[in-house]
């Protein structure tokens, strides 16, 4: 039977890359730690780690190893997660993942009422455009633009948003305001960049707006980040195509043609399948739900 604290000791290793800061992490020395590694291929009779100068590198047996030691230490951190909130006010960490725009702009406008309301729950907000795995523990609920591709999740729709034209009084006192799809051609418009990350909807279609499929625009600038667009249109740079509570929430921009409307987006409340029942899932999924409801009244 397998040594659960060597087991833990191999997967400190394997996460933190060496026997140094494997020990800073579990409060052993390195001496230590390397006996417990050495102990447990030794009763597994197999090495575990390419030791050389460099450092350490998984065997093709520490991968498989590994990746069921991550697996169970991610299902024992939501089982302990779980216990530790069995009374009656959800607390523990909650840890949310979005991308950078909605995480930087539309939810972190709403955690200050959902943190003075439920002060026992420590929450970490993760924005990142690529998606972390949920199941593997690397964060505990997301809110994503598209409807999850893993089975085990659950997924709640939040609520549909809207691509429409903004651009700043800035630079519509320098450039004048278009009034039409044709206008367009004589005005500043800021692009994704998709060549490093595939949008979730089609956002570059300002660009092509009354034009033929082969004959679109040129943009001012291309940038890899909705926020990061949102910026640039704020400051006066150009014209761009965003999410509508994008506009909602900034001062420094306004909608022009509202005639035009660009495509549209879900946005879900995705979790693990074993969380369903966590009082802390449920608290920031029904508050997201209050929320959302409100303010379209």
């Amino acid at each position: 039977m397998m040594d659960w604290d060597k087991l833990r000791v191999f997967h400190a290793v394997a996460e933190a890359g060496s026997f140094t800061h494997a020990g800073e992490i579990l409060n052993l020395s390195q001496s230590s730690v390397s006996r417990q590694v050495s102990s447990l291929e030794q009763s597994l009779n197999v090495p575990l780690f390419h030791r050389h100068a460099r450092g350490l590198k998984l065997t093709e047996t520490g991968e498989t190893l590994y990746a069921t030691a991550k697996d169970v230490f991610a299902k024992v951190a939501i089982a302990e997660s779980l216990v530790s909130e069995a009374r009656d006010r959800p607390q523990g960490p909650l840890r949310i993942t979005t991308t950078v725009a909605f995480g930087s702009i539309w939810l972190t406008e709403r955690l200050r009422e959902f943190i003075e309301h439920y002060p026992d729950i420590q929450v970490t907000l993760i924005v990142a455009e690529d998606e972390l795995d949920l199941s593997m523990g690397e964060a505990d609920v997301g809110i994503r633009m598209t409807p999850p591709t893993q089975g085990d999740l659950v997924r709640r729709p939040l609520l549909t948003m809207h691509h429409r034209v903004f651009a700043s009084p800035v630079y519509l006192k320098d450039h004048g305001t278009p009034r039409s799809v044709d206008d367009l051609d004589g005005h500043q418009i800021i692009a994704y960049d998709d060549s490093f990350h595939q949008p979730f909807t089609d956002i570059n279609w300002l660009l092509a707006a009354g034009r033929n499929e082969d004959d679109t625009r040129d943009p001012v600038l291309r940038v890899n980040n909705i926020y990061a667009m949102f910026r640039a249109a704020a400051s006066g740079l150009g014209i761009a195509s965003l999410p509508d509570y994008m506009g909602q929430l900034a001062n420094d921009l306004v909608p022009i043609m509202p005639e035009l409307e660009g495509p549209q987006f879900d946005v879900f409340l995705v979790y693990p399948e074993e969380l369903r029942h966590s009082q802390r899932i449920v608290a920031f999924r029904d508050f997201l739900l209050r929320s959302i409801s409100s303010r379209r009244k």
